[in-house]
């Protein structure tokens, strides 16, 4: 595993380091030492698969309110994806920045992404899955989200998208707190 970080801190890219031969390759794609090592104490404490029958499906933005933070390492492992990372913790010095990598089963690469950041993804082709190992469970009452074209943040998405459920779409605006 190769991890490089990104403009976020703590949000960090994993690209693999390929054993490859005749038969195909072998790569390592979690280790919870290597993770360690570069800052992130990651046990898995759930894994979690999405479909996505069509391009143009966005998902997000969502995060999980303290106490019970949602780190998470998220991989396209079918179709591809623009994957979209927001900084929402008020002391990190990129406060409501964002970031975006293209994430397919091609590049194999994969997004470590902190508590405290909110997560959402495009589909760049129809049949796409994206697995996800959480790091913490899920507690439907900490869950929360931030809208995908909120001015707040003025990402920059490849193209608007065509599908997207009625709780995504209707996040209120975000209020910045300095």
């Amino acid at each position: 595993m190769k991890i490089t970080k990104t403009e976020i801190p703590g949000v960090e890219l994993i690209n693999l380091e390929k054993h490859e031969d005749d038969r195909g390759f072998f790569a390592r794609t979690f280790c919870a030492e290597e993770l360690s090592q570069n800052g992130h104490d990651f046990e898995i404490k759930q894994a979690n698969l999405s479909f996505n029958y069509k391009a143009g499906t966005l998902r997000g933005m969502h995060y999980q309110k303290s106490p019970v933070g949602d780190p998470k390492i998220v991989r396209c492992i079918a179709g591809r994806i623009i994957d979209i990372v927001i900084d929402l913790r008020k002391d990190s010095p990129t406060y409501c920045k964002w970031t975006a990598e293209e994430l397919s089963a091609t590049n194999r690469k994969s997004f470590i992404i902190p508590q405290g950041c909110a997560h959402g993804f495009l589909t760049l082709e129809p049949d796409t899955e994206v697995l996800y190992l959480m790091g913490a469970p899920f507690v439907p009452e900490l869950a929360a989200g931030v809208r995908w074209n909120d001015p707040a943040f003025a990402i920059t998405w490849p193209e608007n998208p065509t599908i997207i459920n009625n709780r995504d779409a209707n996040y209120p605006d975000y209020e910045p707190q300095k």
